[in-house]
């Protein structure tokens, strides 16, 4: 085993508004609020920012393992990570639990109102490193739960297994102590722009101080690339441009994780591994849903000639 995924395993089920919420709503009565909204539009899609990840990697080839927990309803999940390459034995089952579910009604103007019922994620701290018969030579803690998030990174810090702290959505759930001691013990630490403005506020740290506590930081900015603090140098990445119309950038964040795995992974240099990663996004958000890109390392390979004008990093 080389690459562990802790972190979320979920179904999305999105849902389309075919006019205005706000012509819908009366807002001198959201006091005993009680509309209801036809979807005549329905899609679910494989989500959670673990299964996400695990996906790609398996594409790429990398087998991953998956660490989490899910509810009885996982079954048809299961199959579809089996299906592309990843190992799913370590994923705990809690039968008394659901798999945890988020629905999304967007309107024309892309407002939405989202539910998100966390279900067995809530129970990740049930699942432990020592549940994997072999241990990892890399690994990320993506959004776990809040005791799963600090368990698995007390574990894999314990056991001396490098990883990836992606705080994601959660950020909020830690206390100031709590982000120190995941960040001090974390490798390398990824965040989007908007969470590293509120990782430094929640934090009391600037993004120099946190670089400085490990091997890499990484911030990805959208559409504006990402920029890879290390060394004491920043390194900016631009965004890969798209060979199709953008569908969704649902996704496109761990899709990025997961080239960033790879290349640590596979020793590739900082730009190179900035590159295939930004590469990856850019797939995720030329389809619609997190797990409906398909390639090969062929087709990759020949993908990241023309964005970048040079061969694929491992041939």
């Amino acid at each position: 085993m080389s690459l562990l995924v802790c972190g979320s395993l979920a179904f999305d089920t999105l849902l389309a508004f075919e006019d205005r919420f706000a012509d819908h709503i009366l807002p001198d009565h959201l006091a005993k609020l009680s509309a209801a909204f036809r979807v005549p539009v329905m899609r679910r899609e494989w989500g959670g920012c673990a299964g996400n990840i695990a996906y790609t990697l398996g594409l790429l080839g990398e087998a991953p393992w998956v660490l989490g927990a899910v509810g009885a309803d996982f079954a048809p999940y299961r199959a579809h990570l089996a299906a592309n390459g990843v190992e799913t034995d370590a994923i705990r089952v809690l039968p008394d639990a659901y798999t945890a579910q988020c629905f999304i009604i967007s309107d024309v103007d892309a407002n939405q109102i989202t539910a998100f019922h966390p279900g067995a994620m809530d129970r990740s701290a049930e699942c432990s490193v020592a549940d994997l018969p072999t241990l990892p030579k890399l690994a990320i803690v993506a959004p776990s739960g809040r005791e799963g998030t600090l368990k698995f990174a007390e574990e894999l810090s314990a056991a001396g297994i490098p990883f990836v702290f992606d705080p994601g959505q959660e950020l909020p759930l830690f206390a100031r102590d709590e982000l120190i001691g995941l960040i001090d013990a974390a490798a390398y630490v990824t965040v989007n722009d908007y969470e590293s403005e509120l990782l430094l506020q929640r934090a009391g740290l600037t993004l120099a101080e946190i670089a400085d506590k490990v091997d890499a930081l990484i911030v990805t900015r959208g559409a504006a690339g990402s920029d890879i603090y290390t060394g004491g140098e920043r390194l900016s990445i631009p965004a890969a441009a798209l060979e199709a119309e953008l569908a969704d950038p649902a996704g496109c964040g761990d899709a990025y994780r997961a080239g960033l795995l790879y290349g640590l992974a596979h020793g590739l240099s900082w730009a190179d591994t900035g590159h295939v990663a930004s590469l990856l996004g850019a797939l995720v958000a030329e389809q619609s849903g997190a797990q409906n890109h398909r390639f090969d390392i062929d087709s990759l390979a020949a993908r990241y000639r023309r964005a970048y004008g040079h061969g694929w990093p491992l041939r």
